[in-house]
């Protein structure tokens, strides 16, 4: 087997170990969570009802229906079965919505708000640092500062000042949802309008907040290669600037690469939370609706396919990384 092809197993038996954890603890977390899910709901359903025979029965049936009865390894075994078959179970709070269902509806919101928006923010971020380190002078005197102050603010405090300057006290943008209510969902011009102005809110604080941050680290790393000895040597061959430039921005790409992989939980959770100040549909509201009703079900389906995302999105990562990392390459060859 290559050196290629040993990195890439030995890589995936570690992310395979860790999904088998997340899998069991997303499982357990919210089921550890004080309340009886049964008891919320039946309250809700049996609302001036005296008969204490008949609530009695509304809650033993839906005990059963729910499998709530039955032992902790016994639901988690049938937990198990389940997701082998796609199956995420029915949802608490929404009976007898499908979590699937619901998850389906959420997931093309919230990958078309985080996706863009990290990506964008790590391309800008990485770019600003790049500049600043290597112009300095009034580059690094303005962005440096500036990208320390939004780094250091959290997600959700920016997504509530921009919320209140911009929608609230401004109106210049919709207060919450993905579109106008008014809206019925179709493939016109309204509509997607509708939905941009509803997108450009969440996305800003997103993206700000990232920028930040990998403007910081761009910088630092862009610093230290900058002062390598192969730039100081290569200056004297006379090489030109802007060569020297690309060989220093490319290796300092290695570590923010990294940077973005070890990150990049953080920053989903973050967006997550922008999503329930300003009322997206997508999973971390409906995440957060799950947790106020002990809604199990949706709670396990919502935590699983953050997970299966930051795991798969660290997993493409590393196999880029791989492929770009000059000690690999170099390995490679040796073993030719």
């Amino acid at each position: 087997m290559s050196v290629y092809g040993k990195y890439i197993v030995k890589k995936f038996f570690w992310y395979f170990l860790t999904l088998v954890i997340a899998v069991t603890l997303n499982f357990l977390l919210p089921r550890m969570i004080e309340g009886n899910p049964v008891s919320m709901i039946v309250s809700e359903m049996t609302q001036g009802m005296t008969d204490s025979d008949t609530i009695k029965r509304v809650y033993e049936t839906f005990l059963v229906e729910f499998g709530i009865d039955k032992p902790l390894w016994e639901q988690f075994f049938i937990y198990l079965k389940n997701l082998a078959t796609g199956n995420l179970g029915t949802s608490f709070g929404l009976y007898p919505k499908p979590v699937t269902q619901i998850l389906a509806s959420a997931v093309p919101w919230t990958i078309g708000l985080q996706l863009p928006a990290i990506l964008v923010g790590w391309i800008i971020g990485n770019v600003l640092g790049a500049v600043a380190a290597y112009r300095k002078g009034v580059f690094d005197k303005v962005i440096f500062p500036v990208a320390l102050f939004v780094n250091s603010i959290p997600f959700f405090t920016l997504a509530i000042i921009m919320l209140y300057v911009f929608a609230l006290s401004l109106n210049w943008f919709p207060l919450h949802g993905g579109y106008d209510y008014q809206m019925v969902p179709t493939l016109s011009f309204e509509f997607f309008a509708s939905v941009l102005r509803h997108h450009t809110l969440p996305f800003l604080s997103i993206v700000l907040v990232t920028i930040g941050g990998q403007a910081i680290g761009m910088r630092e790393m862009s610093i230290y290669e900058l002062n390598s000895d192969y730039v100081l040597y290569s200056k004297l061959l006379g090489i030109r600037d802007s060569k020297i430039a690309k060989y220093v921005f490319r290796n300092a790409m290695l570590p923010q690469i990294t940077g973005l992989a070890l990150s990049i939980g953080t920053m989903v959770g973050g967006s997550l939370i922008c999503e329930i100040v300003f009322s997206y549909p997508g999973i971390g509201t409906w995440m957060f609706t799950a947790i106020r009703q002990l809604d199990y079900p949706l709670i396990s389906g919502c935590t699983l396919l953050i997970a299966l995302a930051v795991l798969l999105a660290n997993f493409t990562i590393d196999l880029i990384y791989g492929w770009i990392d000059p000690r690999i390459k170099a390995a490679q060859m040796e073993d030719q």
